[in-house]
């Protein structure tokens, strides 16, 4: 065949939820017939979701996952099918079953393992050993998973100089974070360049607990350049026709990658070739196809999306219908019930405005006009009686002591008590509204305002939070969340006149001390140079590494940076190291 046609399925899959990924892949089987398809790809471990982590030690998991395998083998038809499951021979493997005309003709095993970062997969899978290369009709094409082609040389060196391989179909799942997108295809570019290859890459989307997958999905040309690229953060089924003898065309005019090829030994190390005995398709009946090359968006933008993303999986894969948010008036809240209601709907957010003593009046009608702009439901819950019933009761006990940050504390933990009452009650899930910033040096009350089901703004700097309250409303063309939101200094108003900035420093010199340290591992020394007093350096990690206890007790939240607490940054509680 000369023009090849390719279906990558961006899907949305959940983790254990096998029959309704099994659907999915169903579906776009059926589009892809309709639309006379040669080769039709899946993200990575499609059929179970990734990532899958001690499902993984469940056998009965694993023969289920091959069932599933079995009921899209017997639905593929004309079409190639490639799509992510988990092997089980000697060992388990991260793999892609290459399926076509209801044969299983083989199975790659994903070669490179991360262990970094979000990553497990050496905990539970075997690395595969093999290249292989696909011939369909004219066309040879290789199939590799995520990590494979991340880094020069083997597999893609292999499949595309001994194998001849022309296309390369990568199945990724690839979780996201800020900035990454770009650089990933980036890499992608190089390694079809480097190689002279099309370069298919088919990713996962959509959220699965703390991570986002952002699809993105792409087609690169042999030089680099991109042919198709699919949306973010939502599914699409992404069609191109490819030329493939293009490549052959651009091979002719590289010298270098014949040198290449020769010193790999070409001669007595070939590739091993599996044919893929060919349904024919009616070309001439196929619908033309032209090319989708989607733009990426802005950073708040692509933030913004990835939060609401994350949100609304976490929320409605786990059962829930509504959603619950503490409305204080104060930024962080404000942004939590936006993005909340971008993702569910208005109808499924409700807010709880919980007023003090200390609740300044402004406070209270920000949470009431931002309620009402969001168009969501709002519940006025006094706290005072309960503030002044706590007060009384640790009266005696308390008997000549100052009253300091526990007195503060009690009213965190009564308005957390009250949106779990809510929960309980109602069903609904409660979103916190800490954001990485506080998180990070502990600025925050156990059981008070980290008490919840899910941290939507976990891992987002207090300075980011305030860009993305600003586009949000710059992309409603109106203030919705009210300007005095964005203007007043930030403050938890547990005690009188109180401003976060008698206890931290000012937001835009701690957070890029706290990227320093926690994201990108900079010793005292090193952050010091940076400009920032030494004092106030050692000061701030000092609150980090004494913060953790708290940290490992907090909800799971969404990753948007390079490194979120959890799984990214892994440390003791009791440790007793200072720098």
């Amino acid at each position: 065949m000369d023009i090849v046609r390719i279906g990558l399925g961006q899907i949305d899959v959940c983790v254990g939820d096998l029959d309704g990924n099994l659907k999915k892949i169903l579906e776009y089987l059926e589009i892809g017939k309709n639309l006379g398809m040669d080769i039709l790809c899946f993200p990575e471990l499609a059929i179970t979701g990734y990532p899958p982590e001690d499902l993984l030690l469940k056998p009965s998991f694993i023969q289920d996952n091959l069932e599933i395998l079995d009921r899209v083998r017997e639905a593929s038809q004309s079409i190639t099918v490639v799509v992510g499951f988990v092997d089980r021979g000697e060992d388990i493997y991260n793999a892609a079953a290459i399926i076509h005309n209801k044969e299983l003709v083989d199975i790659y095993h994903k070669r490179y393992l991360p262990n970094y970062g979000v990553f497990d997969e050496n905990r539970y899978f075997q690395s595969g050993l093999c290249a292989p290369v696909y011939k369909l009709g004219n066309l040879i094409f290789g199939v590799n998973i995520c990590e494979d082609i991340w880094y020069p040389g083997d597999p893609t060196r292999e499949q595309a100089l001994l194998g001849d391989a022309r296309i390369i179909i990568n199945l990724s799942s690839s979780p996201y974070y800020a900035s990454k997108v770009g650089s990933r295809e980036r890499m992608l570019s190089t390694r079809a360049s480097d190689y002279s290859v099309i370069v298919v890459f088919c990713n996962l989307v959509g959220g699965q607990d703390e991570l986002v997958f952002d699809g993105h999905s792409v087609v690169i040309g042999e030089r680099g350049e991109v042919i198709a690229r699919a949306s973010g953060f939502k599914e699409e089924l992404l069609v191109v026709d490819i030329n493939e003898n293009r490549v052959f065309r651009s091979r002719l005019h590289d010298p270098r990658r014949r040198k290449e090829k020769y010193a790999l030994g070409v001669e007595s190390k070939k590739a091993h070739v599996v044919k893929i005995n060919q349904t024919k398709h009616k070309k001439n009946s196929r619908p033309r196809i032209t090319p989708k090359v989607e733009n990426f968006l802005g950073v708040e933008d692509e933030v913004f999306s990835a939060l609401v993303l994350g949100t609304r999986d976490y929320v409605i894969k786990n059962g829930f219908k509504r959603v619950v948010v503490g409305l204080s008036g104060g930024i962080d809240s404000s942004l939590v019930a936006a993005i909340a209601t971008e993702a569910l709907g208005k109808e499924n957010v409700v807010g709880v405005s919980m007023p003090s003593r200390y609740s300044s009046q402004g406070s209270i009608t920000d949470a009431e006009i931002l309620a009402k702009n969001l168009g969501i439901e709002l519940l006025n819950v006094s706290i005072e009686k309960a503030f002044d019933t706590y007060l009384d009761v640790v009266s005696q006990v308390f008997l000549g002591k100052k009253q300091d940050v526990t007195e503060e504390n009690l009213q965190a933990r009564i308005r957390g008590n009250i949106l779990m009452a809510l929960s309980n009650k109602f069903k609904w899930l409660v979103l916190t509204t800490g954001n990485k910033s506080e998180m990070s040096v502990g600025y925050c009350t156990l059981y008070g305002d980290m008490a919840g089901g899910f941290a939507v703004i976990k891992d987002v700097p207090k300075t980011l939070v305030y860009r993305l309250a600003e586009f949000f409303n710059r992309s409603k063309g109106k203030e919705v969340i009210p300007k005095s939101v964005l203007q007043k200094p930030p403050s938890a108003e547990l005690k009188p006149d109180q401003k976060d900035t008698d206890s931290l420093p000012p937001y835009e010199v701690l957070d890029p001390i706290l990227k320093a340290y926690v994201e990108d591992d900079l010793s005292v020394e090193e952050i010091t140079a940076l400009g920032f007093q030494e004092n106030l350096v050692k000061r701030v990690i000092r609150m980090v590494d004494l913060n953790e206890y708290k940290r490992r007790q907090a909800p799971p939240g969404i990753k948007i940076t390079t490194r979120a607490f959890g799984k990214d940054r892994r440390f003791p509680i009791t440790n007793l190291y200072r720098e």
